[in-house]
């Protein structure tokens, strides 16, 4: 029963029209302030890493990144 409640509010909260797909951060921060659950952090992030949207969302305005540049180490 907890489970789903927690869910349902994930979901709301993640959903809603007034905070459409907000990143795990963001939601962790406005979700403290009403609710808290043992691993709550945790519970929101892997919800969010679940969303397809913010998954496709994430990948457009991420900086694509490029081959590993060699350091020069001074002695």
């Amino acid at each position: 029963m907890v489970d789903g409640l927690q869910v349902r509010i994930l979901e709301e909260a993640h959903s809603s029209r007034y905070s459409i797909h907000l990143g795990s951060t963001k939601m962790y921060h406005d979700l403290r302030e009403v609710y808290w659950w043992i691993s709550v952090k945790k519970g929101i992030a892997e919800f969010v890493a679940k969303c397809p949207n913010c998954q496709q969302v994430k990948v457009e305005h991420q900086r694509p990144s490029g081959l590993a540049q060699k350091i020069e180490l001074l002695k």
